[in-house]
């Protein structure tokens, strides 16, 4: 038979992304994972018809008719009130820091439902400004939180995609929140206002997928610019809804926006989105990177400071590549943030593998406490990095892809479960010091701190 050829304008890029065909560097990886070269060659060849429903495809199939009901919802005229909630009239809606595109597009939608003005609590990424782009909105509509504020200095703003004080901008003050529209944990370090305020926190995979629910909800007009923004917004925080974070509502969402906005293939638009979430990091330094898509957090009864940055690449072997690049700049950021600790995650966004780099001994203890480490590195790994790097490398179980539900609470948890925060050498040396008849052994760990660390053998003369 003729094979039967991709319609035209599907790339590489979107079959990769439907599971369909691999490049040369995936294969390599697949069988270095155990795939084979049977199993590669028989992905390469299978054709465009007769392969599986993505996730996206899925959902928009599954969900086609109540999505389709749910638009009758939708107001067809421009003349609608929208202060249906007053208290949000009039605020600026802005995201966190080291914005995202769930963060700018929810803050855009979130200010055409309510009336007020978007904003941006930090420059784009590549992915954010490629949505803004493709779905025309200029990005000049969306001005930085701090210029705003310069003018308006007691304007009510209410906070979207987040509700840690680790992530506000500080020109923001605690004092002129009015609201908080979310999708996150509420942590130790959740804001504390004086009066009550207006709050839509849901455990959905998406803030955007709250803002266009309301705006069904609601029956307001939602012009199409936003709704494919926010349509942008949904795919990239659940990974094309292949995130453990999605919901029955994400993929309910998706499927009323991809009708609303007349998407002629969904696929098509994940693979240029996939594209552009990778497009710039290649020429980020090794500082961007780390500093890059990075939160804050407060841990335990004594608050320590632990931050986590992602990277989410279509190209997770040329991130890996650059591992050694990384580890130094991970422990300047850390300084210069005032972390006690800052882990790292490669993300692969294809095949959904995390890679968590290991900069210091603190977050060796944590990690495994988290327990983190019992997934053996592949050997393509080890043979990209080196063995000596490799060890400040730890390989997570395969789908393990999400800050939200898979990093950060595993954390917390080692964290509840009383996890302490290990000695430097110097808080070691003064320690037993103190005890007085001990003896310090000095001992390297390799690729981890470059430093020694230090082990205490009390000998049988120490009383007390």
């Amino acid at each position: 038979k003729t094979p039967i050829r991709p319609p035209a304008g599907v790339d590489s890029l979107s079959l990769l992304l439907q599971g369909q065909v691999l490049t040369d560097c995936q294969a390599r990886r697949r069988e270095a994972r155990g795939g084979g070269a049977g199993m590669a060659t028989q992905l390469q060849h299978k054709t465009y018809a007769a392969r599986e429903d993505t996730p996206v495809e899925e959902a928009v199939k599954q969900e086609w008719a109540s999505a389709g009901s749910l638009l009758q919802r939708l107001a067809t005229t421009k003349e609608v009130d929208n202060l249906h909630v007053p208290e949000l009239s009039g605020a600026i809606f802005c995201g966190h820091l080291v914005a995202d595109l769930d963060s700018i597009a929810g803050a855009i939608g979130a200010a055409t439902l309510y009336g007020g003005t978007p904003a941006r609590a930090s420059e784009i990424n590549s992915e954010t400004a490629f949505a803004l782009e493709h779905w025309g909105y200029p990005l000049e509509k969306v001005a930085l939180v701090d210029d705003l504020l310069r003018e308006a200095p007691e304007a009510p703003v209410c906070l979207v995609d987040f509700q840690q004080t680790t992530q506000l901008n500080p020109a923001i003050k605690e004092s002129q929140i009015v609201g908080v529209i979310d999708h996150h944990a509420l942590q130790s370090s959740t804001i504390v206002t004086k009066k009550p305020v207006y709050v839509d926190i849901r455990p959905w995979g998406s803030m955007s997928t709250i803002i266009a629910h309301s705006f069904v909800v609601y029956g307001q007009t939602l012009p199409k610019p936003v709704a494919g923004l926010l349509l942008c917004a949904i795919l990239s925080d659940t990974l094309n809804l292949r995130s453990p974070t999605t919901t029955a509502w994400d993929r309910k969402i998706v499927a009323l926006l991809v009708q609303y906005c007349a998407v002629d293939d969904v696929n098509q638009l994940c693979a240029k989105q996939f594209k552009a979430k990778s497009k710039n990091l290649a020429a980020l330094s090794a500082y961007a990177l780390v500093s890059g898509d990075l939160k804050r957090f407060k841990m335990g009864d004594a608050q320590e400071k632990v931050a986590f940055a992602v990277i989410e690449t279509t190209d997770p072997a040329a991130m890996l590549a650059r591992v050694h690049e990384l580890i130094p700049e991970i422990r300047v950021v850390r300084s210069e943030l005032e972390v006690a600790l800052l882990f790292v995650a490669v993300v692969d966004i294809v095949d959904l593998q995390s890679h968590l780099i290991i900069a210091g001994h603190k977050e060796r203890s944590l990690a495994r406490a988290a327990g983190w480490g019992a997934e053996p590195l592949a050997d393509a790994v080890v043979a990209l990095v080196g063995p000596d790097v490799a060890k400040s490398l730890v390989a997570l179980p395969p789908g393990k892809v999400s800050r939200k539900a898979d990093f950060i609470p595993p954390i917390t948890e080692a964290y509840a479960d009383g996890w302490t925060m290990p000695m430097t050498s110097a808080e070691s040396t003064s320690a037993l010091l103190a005890i007085g008849d001990t003896e310090v052994v000095m001992e390297e760990e390799a690729a981890v701190d470059h430093a020694p660390m230090l082990i205490r053998r009390a000998s049988s003369k120490i009383v007390g």
